[in-house]
């Protein structure tokens, strides 16, 4: 049988997109010419076995384990686990009209997408200026999320993509620093909001490789990240692309998002 071969496309935006822009962006599929007889769902799909998954999984796990920082195989375990956390998100972004446009639109960020010399001239405190100045601050780029390759359904595919790519944006919301502490505390937010297995793994996990100053640091930070995971409104339902110029304050307020420990957030540690 064919299938329609369909990308996880990128859409056009800058300091804002407009809903009709972004719609149609969001909403272009390729299809493919011939049938798929490799049974690939959207171009950078890999089809997997269950047997196929439970050694990647178990692989991924044991690699990102020893090696925090190898974000290849936190991505991988992310894929060939996540799937039922991954229906779950779709549903409740579904539920919301926020987070349905999402999934209608399908934006994607990157320096593509984001023109970030404009997000750098947004006054001091939007929502924009805050992650472009985050992003500056950590070396950071969008860029280096990797593309979807192991979920075997395009849109679950693209709500994982999604998930990858809003993870900075997530980082400079909640006013975490790139290193182990801020890292882990980023994934209890992001565990508990979204039931990803690898969060769940690098939230209580990370912890043990922590020295006996981080383990203090993450000590004044983990009731704030639980508080913010179980009381904040579900991250994955805000449309970013149109809320740049949103006041940062402004958009913790709206998602329920109580500022971070002074002395933990902010500030590169």
């Amino acid at each position: 049988m064919a299938l329609a071969r369909k990308t996880l496309p990128r859409s056009s935006s800058g300091v804002a997109s407009s809903s009709a822009t972004a719609g149609q962006e969001g909403n272009h599929v390729q299809e493919g010419s011939s049938e798929d007889c490799d049974g690939r769902l959207y171009d950078s799909h890999i089809p997997t076995s269950l047997v196929q998954k439970a050694v990647l999984g178990a692989g991924s796990a044991l690699a990102a384990l020893l090696d925090p920082w190898r974000a290849d195989m936190v991505a991988v375990n992310g894929e060939v686990t996540g799937g039922l956390a991954l229906a779950a998100m779709r549903k409740r972004m579904a539920s919301d009209p926020e987070g349905a446009a999402i999934l209608s639109d399908r934006p994607r960020i990157n320096t593509s997408t984001v023109d970030f010399s404009s997000l750098l001239a947004l006054p001091e405190g939007s929502l924009g200026r805050v992650y472009a100045d985050y992003s500056a601050r950590y070396g950071i780029s969008p860029d280096t999320r990797a593309e979807v390759q192991f979920v075997d359904d395009p849109e679950l595919a693209y709500v994982l993509q999604r998930y990858r790519e809003a993870h900075d944006v997530v980082h400079s919301v909640l006013e975490m620093p790139t290193d182990m502490v801020g890292e882990v505390a980023v994934k209890w937010v992001e565990a508990l909001q979204t039931g990803l297995p690898m969060c769940a793994g690098g939230a209580l996990l990370g912890p043990l490789r922590f020295t006996p100053r981080q383990a203090r640091r993450f000590r004044e930070v983990r009731p704030w990240a639980v508080r913010v995971g179980t009381q904040g409104r579900f991250l994955m339902c805000a449309y970013f692309e149109r809320r740049w110029e949103q006041g940062l304050d402004d958009f913790r307020r709206e998602f329920n998002i109580e500022a971070p420990p002074p002395q933990i957030g902010g500030k590169k540690r």
